[in-house]
């Protein structure tokens, strides 16, 4: 399995990631402005933005700030000027890197993410260095116990998915991104709840990472996920859940 699905769903359950609401709704904000800029407002002909809204709402966010937001990005409000910026790089044993940000300036952005890389025995890359080594997709992540294997992969498929497969104690459903809201409504729809569901970046190809090379990749995967700037940390290595779950507790 990917080490994008091994710690996207430990991240999930120990909620690693933005711990703290504020952390949450910052960037949920910045996502659903930036979506809303390049889409339009409308989220029925907008995909990424209904995406963001989706999101928004499971985290219990006001709807309030999401109107907001939404009109922040189509120009109707004022705010600052956002931008995306991806970045590549490589981090300890040869693992590949991607790192999506949203800022107000790339100047700040930048040396700040090639510190952390060097920090933590990584360096950045050349655009389009790492990235042709993964594919986007729709992402959804299910508890095994929640639904037999066979039925949940009937119901996916049937909705539009690509893939079902069990790592561990999830079922992680794979489909193409504009798939991904049928796939997503097909579950609730039979009340499936679901620990994780987004557009990812998933590796078509891991590397392995064993001992203090795996301490060192999840620390640099720790550290740019802190930033501030940062939306998303996409990684391609191949640890064992038990060396996770060891370095988170």
């Amino acid at each position: 399995m990917s080490g994008h699905s091994k710690w996207s769903t430990i991240k999930h359950k120990k909620g690693a990631l933005d711990a703290k609401r504020g952390r949450i709704f910052t960037r949920l904000i910045r996502e659903i402005t930036i979506a809303a800029r390049a889409g339009g407002g409308d989220p029925t002909g907008n995909a990424r933005l209904r995406t963001a809204i989706t999101a928004a709402k499971d985290a219990n966010m006001p709807s309030d700030n999401i109107t907001r937001a939404i009109k922040k990005g189509t120009g109707e409000l004022e705010g600052v000027q956002i931008e995306e910026v991806s970045y590549e790089g490589y981090g300890p044993g040869g693992v590949a890197v991607i790192v999506e940000t949203v800022t107000d300036n790339r100047n700040r952005t930048l040396p700040e993410i090639r510190h952390i890389f060097s920090k933590h025995g990584g360096n950045l890359a050349a655009s389009n260095a790492v990235s042709w080594m993964f594919e986007k997709k729709g992402y959804i992540v299910v508890e095994s116990g929640a639904m037999a294997e066979d039925k949940l992969m009937e119901i996916a498929i049937e909705a539009g998915a690509e893939d079902l497969r069990q790592d561990g104690g999830s079922f992680e459903i794979f489909a193409a991104p504009e798939n991904l809201d049928s796939v997503r409504d097909a579950l609730k729809s039979r009340s499936v709840e679901m620990s994780a569901s987004e557009v990812a970046m998933i590796p078509k190809n891991t590397v392995r990472a064993e001992g203090q090379v795996a301490r060192r990749v999840l620390s640099l995967v720790e550290a740019l996920e802190e930033h501030d700037d940062v939306q998303h940390v996409w990684a391609n290595f191949d640890i064992d859940d038990n060396e996770i779950e060891s370095t988170r507790s």
